[in-house]
């Protein structure tokens, strides 16, 4: 099983602790099984939490033996001591993963390890990082940032963000989508267009108004749908329509469809050997070109590319015969 280190300083900020515990503590894989193995691992027998003090039942010893590090921002923005930065080393070298959630990049800073690479961290504290260590070419602009073996994210709720795409890097979409409902996800978020996005539908809290439109509008996302048929099946109209779904997703319904119409792309990709232009029209996209266009703005990648990063060996039934790829 792959197991997660989440290591916590002194002085850790809990909401940062809290994310990838709760996110890869949860996941779970399809018939139930779980995920990951969590492990809070501590450098010192107690760890200062502001509001608390923390008992890690591991120590520094437990990183040697992790597939994924996840270092979360301390309020103590010095370098970590000498046995972290050796213990993250290390494990760096072994081949573990290594990602930090805001301003934890300062602590996986002072290893080195981000040297040559770009980086992030909560925008407030983007200069100071860059000013410390002007070897990384830090960007304030982005959600989250990932080199392959080290990332690293934005402030607070973006940490959900990273974490949500180490689940889709390693068990896919749909796993990343259920994870995303257990940690109660906000609603879709704009922003970020350079980086390598989940773009897993994030549920509308229980009790919104539009959770019922949006699973409509998931169900019918293949159809010419306009703003008037999504305002009739909601019951309000247009204008007010539009309102609701700024303030609630901070995007259009049109937008939203888009993304929605992306997400089932990326599932098809996923599981089946379907040519790229019959999944283009399964989707609700009347033009291939249209499709690829729109999944590489969202996306980041071709739809080719995605499916080569993202899709098991799925051997092809008669009814992914076709043309086109």
């Amino acid at each position: 099983m792959h197991t997660v280190a989440v290591l916590a300083l002194d002085q850790v900020v809990p909401f940062d602790l809290g994310t990838p515990v709760d996110v890869f503590g949860q996941t779970r894989l399809p018939g139930g099984r779980a995920g990951y193995r969590v492990r809070v691992c501590g450098a010192t027998p107690t760890v200062d939490a502001g509001a608390f003090e923390l008992r890690p039942p591991y120590g520094l010893e437990a990183l040697a033996q992790a597939d994924t590090i996840v270092i979360p921002g301390s309020r103590d923005l010095d370098p970590p001591s000498a046995d972290v930065v050796d213990a993250l080393r290390e494990a760096a070298a072994a081949g573990a993963r290594i990602a930090s959630i805001c301003v934890g990049a300062f602590a996986l800073a002072a290893t080195g390890l981000l040297d040559g690479q770009r980086a992030t961290t909560h925008w407030y504290f983007a200069e100071l990082l860059a000013e410390r260590h002007p070897e990384i070419d830090v960007d304030p602009n982005v959600l989250y940032v990932d080199n392959g073996q080290f990332l690293t994210s934005a402030g607070v709720a973006a940490g959900l963000d990273l974490c949500l795409h180490l689940v889709r890097r390693d068990h896919g979409s749909s796993v990343a989508a259920d994870a995303a409902r257990m940690a109660v996800m906000p609603l879709e978020r704009e922003g970020g267009q350079a980086q390598f996005i989940v773009h897993d539908q994030p549920p509308s809290p229980r009790g919104s108004e539009l959770e019922p439109l949006l699973g409509w509008m998931e169900e019918h996302c293949a159809r010419d749908l306009t703003v008037e048929q999504i305002a009739a099946e909601a019951g309000m109209s247009a204008r007010t329509l539009n309102r609701r779904f700024r303030e609630q997703t901070g995007t259009t319904p049109l937008q939203w469809l888009l993304k929605a119409r992306i997400r089932q792309a990326q599932g098809l990709l996923e599981t089946t050997g379907q040519p790229v232009d019959r999944i283009a029209g399964r989707v609700g996209f009347g033009s291939p070109a249209a499709f690829r266009e729109r999944f590489k703005r969202v996306v980041g990648t071709t739809p080719n590319a995605y499916r080569s990063a993202f899709r098991g060996t799925v051997p092809n039934t008669p009814g992914d015969l076709g043309a086109g790829s």
